[in-house]
């Protein structure tokens, strides 16, 4: 084991020694994530993409939860900054994930944001043909409109917090129609797990690909994405919608399996079902869970007695990575498939996860 490895585990196990959380300090934690993620942007494609997308979806709740106007502040400067505009793929959930924090930007102000870019974006995405919706890529993977499990934290929270905003259902229902094309084709109900897309399904290739020790692989950050998102979806999506128990009994369904692999650190292994693969815990998947559960012990759906110890071991454990500057390490980088991280690794996305953590530990009792 290297010494960074030794140091982080040190360091975890020290902080979840005592099951018990510092809201006095949780806020000051946010604000140092975020200053030092504004003084360090970084993007895969463009300041529109999915990278920053996540990590403002982070500063919309932060702001959400603490009122503290420095969030708020960051989200109408990206805004401005984009013409509040998502990124050019319409074929591409990707590309519309930064619109969650313009329609939030929008709640606080009325016309503070032209949501026409969003609009225009979700209308051609949902309605319009194109090669993945057809079934007509060469790419064989890429057979539905969502055919990767991170695509549902991309679009269906925009999608359901547009509905809400607009009073449009055709919206929630068109979510609904492709949310179920890809829960159909890559969840796996004996792991109660999304595959995190045909590549690493079983039966159904050439070869199944495999863990070294024989199990399936399951992403951390790909599973993160998908509960991260559910939990972003039912906080808008009608309590009387036709569809809302699907959302509901997955969400919880998915959050019993995610808890029953947490490491006694606190945080989850970037390969959910061979952590020794590597042996560290990861932010970004371990953020997005932390969230989700924190999230369903807050709004009823999850028992506390029994989810809040490990929301508030992972909270701890999640500190444990900030660095003395704010810098949120332990993040995987950008992939799809499970890979190791360092005490020195970051995203913006991981700032984004850490964030949206810290948002429902707030709220906890």
């Amino acid at each position: 084991m290297s010494k960074s490895i030794l140091l982080f585990f040190l360091a975890c196990l020290g902080l979840n020694a005592q099951n018990t959380i510092n809201k006095e300090n949780i806020e000051k934690a946010m604000v140092r994530a975020m200053e030092w993620q504004e003084a360090h942007p970084i993007f895969a494609l463009a300041p529109t993409d999915w990278t920053n997308g996540a990590y403002y979806v982070g500063v919309t709740r932060a702001h959400q939860t603490t009122k503290n106007p420095i969030f708020l502040a960051a989200l109408k400067t990206a805004g401005y900054r984009n013409e509040w505009k998502p990124l050019y793929r319409t074929y591409h959930a990707d590309d519309v994930a930064i619109s969650y924090a313009y329609l939030y930007a929008n709640s606080t102000r009325k016309n503070l944001v032209d949501l026409g870019p969003t609009k225009a974006f979700l209308d051609t995405h949902l309605y319009e043909p194109n090669k993945w919706k057809d079934g007509t890529d060469p790419n064989k993977e890429k057979k539905i409109l969502w055919w990767w499990c991170d695509a549902l934290f991309m679009a269906p929270p925009v999608i359901t917090e547009y509905a809400k905003q607009t009073g449009e259902q055709k919206y929630l229902d068109a979510m609904h129609k492709y949310y179920m094309e890809t829960y159909n084709l890559l969840y796996d109900k004996e792991e109660h797990l999304f595959a995190r897309d045909t590549r690493y399904q079983w039966g159904v290739n050439e070869k199944d690909l495999k863990e070294p020790n024989g199990k399936k692989i399951f992403w951390a950050r790909g599973n993160g994405w998908v509960l991260g998102g559910l939990a972003l979806v039912l906080t808008d999506l009608p309590e009387d919608y036709k569809h809302r128990d699907f959302y509901v009994n997955l969400y919880k369904e998915m959050a019993a399996r995610i808890k029953e692999i947490q490491h006694e650190d606190g945080l989850w292994r970037t390969s959910l079902l061979s952590p020794e693969s590597w042996n560290h815990g990861e932010v970004s998947a371990s953020g997005f869970y932390t969230f989700a559960l924190a999230w369903g012990v807050n709004n009823g759906l999850l028992n506390k007695a029994e989810y809040g110890p490990a929301v508030k071991k992972a909270w701890n454990a999640l500190i444990a990575c900030q660095h003395e500057n704010g810098m949120v390490g332990w993040v995987q980088d950008i992939g799809a498939d499970p890979q190791p991280a360092t005490a020195d690794s970051w995203q913006n996305y991981g700032t984004g996860a850490f964030l949206l953590a810290g948002s429902e530990l707030l709220k906890m009792d």
